[in-house]
């Protein structure tokens, strides 16, 4: 059986629903075909005990495009926001909480000078990041044959630090901008709580510490977006954001088909001419666009056979370390952490009170260990949103740093092990929380690339250090969303700009297909 497209995406994440509506806006023939049951990828809203559903991966949106959000209408088909503006919460050892907004107004006992010392760094840095920010919306520019838009770019990026920042601030920027964040903050600021509030944002996600080079660039990457800096709450989990992509994506006549792998791409005459699924079935079109990350897409997609071999070498040698879990827990009552109430708890709440424990928590992941002491990201989205529960609540935490190599592997007997460590160190905060607790899930890094598809537990599809990202995202032959392969596209998270549930890559990738881009 043979079925016909003009562009087929392999990957219903949301960067590939993205890529498929305004490939289909633009009207083109667009197939998607995904693995799972549900699209979104990373992005999904799942049932993971009965009657209770969870945002299974992706917990918050912090760089989520408002552009992509207008361009395809995503209100009209059903995303709504439940907080647009969530406050973190950060639980200290010695009782002294405190509760930041995105603006920088702090809640606790925080001297005043150094809320005003605060303010300014993360207001300094916001600037940082919305100078770079337009960078997300466009290819990567092409340093070895640039072309008229290439140009245009370089000298808008240079306008903007020259005479929108000013001398003095982009001498500023330029300081610090490899720098790491441990540094910065020490330079900047004295309380440890807001120290270790920085540090996290600049590490979730990554196989990175506070110490490690290039941390304030993650750091400014987090805080690209429309939202400029704030942290947004879907209604009904992550799943909603996906679930309205996908319908705009499928009212400008894109058909999804959900529960079809794709086994292989296939070639002819060095070009690509469809693929097949596990099931045997062929769908033809010029042109496939792969969702997955890199190395899936060139070995297990496609195979290394159809490339150069220094490229298949640079796809071979991108760094792919994982280092979070997810923990998803089904309470029967709300546990009494001892300072936060129901607004706080129903937001974003860190555990790490200061940048040497972050680090500290990051030293084991060197060596492929867990954490004693890990770094934790929370909330209980169930207070603010009862429609994911019939009965009680859920708590669903990130956990960091839990390395996808784990030395003796993630057996039952370690998944425990350290299902019980982050247990216990909620229960810290919350003495009460065990006798709440009815079932728990805890999601390995190994785990989320069974479940997800992402390679080595990775969020971004490939570690977002300086020397993986612009134009080295994925590797420089494949920079700009064209494979060396004619009619093979990248428009996942392993593509530039990168992870996190923001879509410019699969916008970004639309854009060059419809410009007729090749590698």
């Amino acid at each position: 059986m043979t079925k016909a497209y003009d562009i087929i995406i392999a990957g219903g994440g949301h960067n590939g629903l993205v890529c498929a509506a305004y490939l289909a806006k633009a009207g083109k023939k667009v197939l998607v075909l995904e693995k799972n049951d549900i699209v979104g990828g990373a992005a999904i809203t799942k049932e993971v005990f009965p009657g209770k559903s969870v945002s299974l991966c992706a917990q918050f949106l912090h760089q989520f495009n408002t552009r992509i959000a207008d361009d395809l209408k995503l209100s009209e088909f059903g995303l709504e926001f439940i907080d647009t503006d969530c406050r973190t919460s950060l639980l200290s050892n010695d009782g002294r909480h405190l509760t930041v907004s995105f603006d920088g107004q702090v809640e606790g006992d925080v001297a005043e000078d150094e809320v005003k010392a605060f303010q300014i760094l993360i207001t300094r840095l916001q600037e940082f990041s919305e100078t770079l920010g337009f960078l997300a919306d466009i290819p990567p520019i092409d340093i070895f044959d640039p072309d008229m838009q290439d140009k245009l770019s370089a000298l808008k990026l240079g306008w903007k630090l020259r005479f929108g920042l000013g001398a003095e601030k982009m001498s500023d920027f330029l300081r610090i901008v490899g720098m790491n964040i441990y540094d910065l903050i020490n330079e900047e600021l004295e309380d440890d709580r807001l120290k270790a509030l920085l540090s996290v944002d600049s590490v979730l996600g990554t196989h990175a510490g506070p110490r490690s080079p290039g941390t304030i660039l993650t750091y400014l990457y987090r805080q690209i977006g429309g939202g400029k800096g704030r942290t947004l709450v879907p209604k009904g989990g992550m799943g909603a954001v996906s679930k309205a992509i996908a319908a705009s994506a499928q009212a400008k006549g894109a058909d999804i088909l959900t529960g079809m792998h794709v086994r292989e791409v296939l070639i002819d005459n060095c070009r690509v001419v469809g693929l097949r699924t596990s099931c045997g079935t062929v769908y033809n079109a010029p042109i496939v666009v792969s969702n997955a990350d890199p190395k899936t897409t060139v070995f297990d997609m496609v195979g290394s056979r159809h490339f150069e071999a220094d490229f298949v070498h640079r796809i071979n040698t991108i760094r792919m370390r994982g280092n979070s879990c997810k923990l998803h827990l089904s309470l029967n009552s709300i546990p009494e952490f001892s300072g936060l109430g129901s607004e706080a708890l129903a937001g974003r709440v860190v555990i790490a009170d200061s940048a040497d424990y972050v680090e500290n928590s990051f030293n084991p992941a060197k060596y492929n260990e867990w954490s004693s002491s890990p770094v934790i990201e929370f909330s209980i989205p169930t207070l603010n949103d009862p429609h994911l529960a019939e009965n009680g609540h859920v708590l669903s935490a990130t956990i960091q740093y839990a390395p996808y190599s784990l030395k003796g592997g993630w057996t039952d007997e370690a998944k425990e092990a350290f299902k019980n460590i982050c247990i216990d160190t909620l229960s810290r905060f919350a003495p009460s929380l065990k006798d709440s607790i009815e079932q728990s899930l805890l999601l390995t890094p190994v785990d989320l690339e069974n479940e997800i598809g992402m390679q080595g537990g990775n969020w971004h599809h490939g570690e977002f250090t300086l020397d993986q990202m612009l134009m080295m995202r994925p590797v420089p032959l494949a920079s700009r969303y064209a494979l060396p392969l004619d009619g093979l596209f990248l428009c996942g998270a392993g593509a530039h700009p990168g992870g996190g549930v923001m879509g410019s890559a699969g916008r970004n990738a639309a854009n060059a297909i419809l410009r007729g881009d090749k590698s």
